[in-house]
């Protein structure tokens, strides 16, 4: 799958909440040629900005024999060594310093990262300098769980995109044949991790692009009831990938990031009828644990090829399947994001044309069945 680094800049902004507004794009990032270059780009100007404002720092325990006490003394290893008659006793104390995992991470990355083969020599250039300045910060080998542990507060938000960033490099980055360096495997062929990033991208362009609805994930049950004592707890629960409320409507959004939109069956095109399922569940459940008159839903995925734009009515429901492509000018992506929602009789930024042309698009009932697998 083909998509222009200005729009992979976009992509990866809404999918770490920190759009910075308007339509302009960073300076730098058109000149990164490829996205290991562009993630370089965005990891030397995210990280400058955080030595700018000053590291965040966490309190660490130390203990050391020294001869100048402070903190609490050890007496129990001060009278088991005998320290006393070198003239010197054993303190624990507390120091704050910026050798956190967060800043221990972003170093980690920023080393690897100018390390790999295709990096650009004035990006890598840049991410050594980054290292050299992160100097009192330990040096680690950056594993999963570690992205896992990372715990941050109101006051260190800022760090969220820039781990995220390092999480994806992490998972990109595979040592080459020599073992000196590293080389960037091309993660938009990775489908779960694409996956979650255009679930973001989508769930955070339409949190900062409407004001119509409340955008988030929804936690919603079976409604079911267990017939035997042993039966009850085993269902799990359904949880949307985007939700948009409102008091007269709700529409669920599932996101799905494939290659291939669409599956070929008896020798024609059809919707994965597994994703159909899924979405037709969330609406049934969704209009029973709300209280919106009018529950719909989208299937949204990048396109490959061949646009799509499908819309049916499923038991009430109004359903749109559509792949957008990527490849165009952000700005085409933006309108056709919100166009989609205008579908649904959003009223907002979409003109009356773009309704009216979305209407000319659908299907007859005769062409719906033959659509759906």
């Amino acid at each position: 799958m083909t998509i222009p680094i200005r729009n992979l800049y976009y992509l990866f902004t809404y999918a770490w909440a920190q759009f910075p507004g308007g339509v302009s794009v960073a300076a730098g990032v058109d000149e990164a040629p490829d996205l290991p270059n562009l993630l370089a780009q965005l990891l030397i100007s995210g990280a400058n900005r955080l030595l700018r404002r000053g590291l965040d720092c966490g309190y660490h325990g130390f203990t050391e024999d020294t001869r100048a006490p402070r903190g609490r003394l050890q007496l129990d290893r001060i009278i088991k060594e005998q320290t006393l008659r070198r003239g010197s006793v054993i303190c624990s104390y507390d120091e704050l310093t910026a050798d956190v995992l967060h800043n221990q991470i972003i170093k980690a990355t920023a080393r690897a990262l100018a390390r790999a083969n295709n990096i650009m020599p004035e990006y890598a250039h840049e991410l050594r300098i980054l290292t050299r300045q992160m100097a009192a910060v330990s040096d680690i080998r950056v594993s999963p769980d570690q992205f896992r542990r990372v715990q941050l507060s109101r006051n260190t938000s800022q760090y969220l995109p820039l781990l995220k960033l390092c999480e994806l490099v992490s998972r990109s980055l595979l040592p080459d044949r020599q073992g000196s360096e590293t080389r960037f495997v091309d993660i938009l062929e990775d489908e779960a991790t694409m996956s979650a990033v255009f679930e973001e991208f989508l769930r955070n362009f339409y949190s900062f692009e409407q004001r119509a609805f409340r955008v988030a994930k929804k936690i919603m049950s079976w409604d079911a009831n267990a017939l035997t004592s042993n039966s009850a707890g085993f269902l799990p629960v359904m949880e949307t990938d985007i939700t948009l409320s409102s008091p007269a409507r709700t529409i669920v959004i599932d996101a799905k990031f494939y290659r291939e939109a669409l599956i070929a069956r008896h020798g024609s095109k059809k919707v994965r009828s597994g994703h159909l399922y899924q979405l037709f569940a969330y609406l049934e459940h969704a209009g029973l644990h709300g209280s919106a008159m009018q529950v719909d839903g989208a299937l949204i995925y990048p396109a490959v090829g061949e646009p799509i734009d499908l819309r049916y009515q499923i038991r009430g429901h109004e359903v749109i399947v559509r792949a957008v492509d990527l490849s165009r000018p952000w700005r085409e992506i933006h309108d056709e994001l919100l166009e989609i929602l205008s579908q649904f009789g959003m009223s907002g930024s979409p003109s009356q044309t773009q309704v009216a042309q979305a209407t000319n698009r659908v299907a007859s009932d005769k062409d719906v069945l033959g659509q759906i697998a």
